[in-house]
């Protein structure tokens, strides 16, 4: 079960045997917090990297395997926003603009997916073609999900900017034209 339970006192007994069906201290640190990943965005990493891999795996065992790339990149972009995510690495890397490179994933993959979709449905007769163009409906729809929640975050970050800007710019405006009307004022005297 998630949380793992904790571990009991070692017995003293068996301190000279190996300590069998624990897991490494060092491997556990690589594995996204669980609070992350009840989270939303969480979710939709998760549902996007286990689609694109079942669509992937879809693809691999279909005919004719013409469309596995596009499945096999998305999924190895999910897994590492993810855990790029999971290990904030955005805060540990100020230079790039994370936002907006996962928005421009999400909306690639939605087109990609949804072109590719459409396509192995109707032109292969194949089932597992079919499962896939399934699956890959189901990643169109992930993605999508994901870039308008993306999106909104974005217009609402700069939304705040433009009011604190407007604001800041009336405040200015304002100052200057009564300081100069003091000044007219004053000269007309």
């Amino acid at each position: 079960m998630w949380p793992p339970d904790a571990e009991p006192e070692p017995d003293p007994e068996s301190a000279d045997r190996p300590r069998s069906g624990r897991t490494v201290p060092g491997l556990r640190a690589l594995l996204p917090a669980r609070a992350f990943l009840c989270s939303l965005k969480g979710r939709l990493l998760l549902a996007e990297s286990g689609l694109s891999f079942i669509t992937f795996i879809c693809y691999v065992v279909s005919s004719a395997s013409a469309f596995l790339t596009v499945p096999l990149l998305e999924f190895l972009l999910a897994v590492y926003f993810l855990f790029a995510d999971a290990m904030q690495l955005n805060d540990k890397w100020q230079g790039l603009c994370w936002p907006m490179m996962d928005f421009l994933r999400c909306v690639t993959a939605a087109l990609i997916y949804f072109v590719i979709s459409i396509t192995a449905v109707a032109k292969y007769s194949d089932g597992a073609y079919k499962a896939a163009g399934v699956f890959g409906f189901f990643a169109t729809i992930v993605f999508a999900i994901d870039f308008y929640l993306i999106f909104n975050e974005v217009a609402k970050f700069l939304k705040q900017g433009d009011s604190a800007n407007e604001t800041t710019a009336h405040e200015t405006a304002a100052g200057v034209y009564f300081s100069s009307e003091t000044i007219n004022s004053s000269l007309s005297c």
